[in-house]
């Protein structure tokens, strides 16, 4: 692509004239009397004159009436500073249209000194009603906000509020502005706030303030009520300003302390019929032990312990939840311990001949799960009691319970005594006990796997 044939400039005037008719922003160039001497294309935009019809003019005639009074005497003490720098620092700026609509407007003033003329001043006017409406629609967001909302400047002056804060602290916001944030801050936690506020200001970022500690508010009235800050760093051309978003959280934390009343109250409702079942199992275990102790027909006796052995697995899963602190989950390595101690005793075994050996990780599990599983152990555990150890054998029966998985649990029972017979059908066995381990396992879904010796093992693969 071709370049654009540029003309050389014979002087550095033509050059400037036409930097400063190119220039985006108007351009006004006045004496020292305040009379118009140059303008460019941009500032016939700005204010709907043409430039003979400013050339020569007061500059006030593109300054609203009502400032217009003040304005020379702020033009002739320009004139004696003579530097650089914006106009009317602190204060909002408007031009005044041809057609008598006032507008907002940026200045910056530049003074230009000449051998024979004396100083002139160079004013660059940007239009800023683009920004001034943007940023009435923000102040607009943020009055309108349920949120309190504060804006505080790097020490810790407040500079805005919105209505929100008067109505969530009782003060007007003229009270506020200008005024400590610890003023809406407790006095017990008054103290230390300004540190925590500068160590904020040395690492600023969008978070929530006081991760972990309750904050509390401080009303016009002397109530503390707590609240929830969010903090937000704004970056400005004179430092940094902290916009805080506070939040009235009495509700919910009234809420809250209502749902632990519940809590407590649900909780000590589940103890109590965890206490009741287990008292309503023992009698039941205590009036079938004393059936037995009427009977003298060896294989009903038998049929007796065991009912009452199942009872008792049962009624330690609700002694343990009992004794609980959480009701939701059943600390199962517990129950194994408990229910092995159980039927040591129940059988009357010589620990010295049959060892039971208990491999278990940290298991909790559903009272759904629990109850079932609990009933297998003490069917599996009796019989291997009961039948792998004849004529005063010995040997070892092995329990263990690991995690496959975060989902899966393994449950093991294992001994080495004679093994099951080959000719027993275990799927079709007539036996109550092995008849349950499979009804159970079916329960919980639990997937059985039976080795006949060396070792009888029956494995469990249950989904939690």
């Amino acid at each position: 692509m071709p370049l654009n044939p540029f003309r050389s400039f014979s002087n550095t005037k033509e050059m400037m004239h036409l930097a400063v008719e190119a220039s985006p922003n108007g351009m006004i160039m006045t004496n020292s009397d305040g009379k118009i001497v140059m303008v460019n294309s941009a500032t016939e935009r700005l204010f709907g004159y043409s430039r003979q019809e400013l050339i020569g003019q007061p500059l006030e005639m593109l300054v609203p009436e009502r400032f217009r009074k003040q304005h020379p005497e702020y033009r002739q003490a320009y004139i004696s500073e003579s530097k650089s720098r914006p106009m009317g620092h602190g204060r909002e700026l408007y031009g005044l249209h041809k057609n008598g609509k006032e507008f907002p407007v940026e200045v910056g003033l530049n003074p230009v000194e000449t051998e024979n003329d004396g100083i002139f001043v160079l004013a660059a006017i940007v239009d800023i009603t683009d920004r001034k409406h943007a940023e009435g629609m923000i102040h607009l967001a943020v009055e309108a906000s349920p949120n309190g909302m504060v804006m505080t400047n790097h020490e810790g002056k407040i500079m805005m509020v919105n209505s929100t804060t008067e109505e969530l602290f009782g003060y007007k916001r003229e009270e506020l502005l200008g005024q400590s944030i610890e003023i809406l801050i407790p006095e017990s936690h008054r103290g230390h706030h300004p540190g925590l506020r500068n160590n904020y200001l040395e690492n600023p970022s969008r978070r929530s303030m006081g991760h972990g500690r309750d904050l509390y508010g401080l009303h016009k009235n002397g109530k503390e009520f707590p609240v929830e800050v969010g903090l937000n760093p704004i970056q400005t051309p004179s430092g940094i300003v902290v916009l805080a978003s506070v939040i009235d959280i009495t509700e919910r934390k009234q809420q809250e302390e209502q749902l632990k009343a519940a809590l407590k109250e649900k909780d000590l409702f589940l103890a109590e019929i965890h206490h009741r079942v287990k008292n309503n199992l023992q009698i039941i275990d205590s009036l079938l032990g004393m059936q037995s102790d009427l009977l003298f027909n060896s294989t009903a006796i038998s049929v007796l312990k065991e009912s009452q052995n199942r009872v008792k697995s049962m009624a330690l899963i609700h002694q343990i939840l009992y004794e609980s602190l959480d009701f939701s989950r059943v600390d199962f390595s517990n129950v194994t311990q408990s229910l092995v101690d159980s039927l040591l005793t129940s059988y009357a075994i010589n620990t010295s001949r049959i060892q039971i050996n208990i491999d278990a990780d940290q298991v909790f599990l559903s009272i759904d799960t629990s109850v079932p599983l609990g009933l297998i152990l003490n069917e599996l555990c009796s019989n291997a009691l009961k039948y792998a150890f004849p004529e005063n054998g010995s040997g070892n029966i092995n329990i263990t319970l690991k995690y496959l998985s975060s989902e899966i649990l393994q449950v093991n029972i294992t001994d080495d005594g004679i093994g099951i017979p080959e000719e027993l059908d275990i799927e079709n066995a007539a036996s109550l006990g092995l008849l349950l381990v499979q009804l159970l396992c079916e329960q919980i879904s639990a997937e059985l796997n039976i080795q006949r010796k060396n070792p009888t093992s029956f494995t469990l693969v249950i989904p939690i």
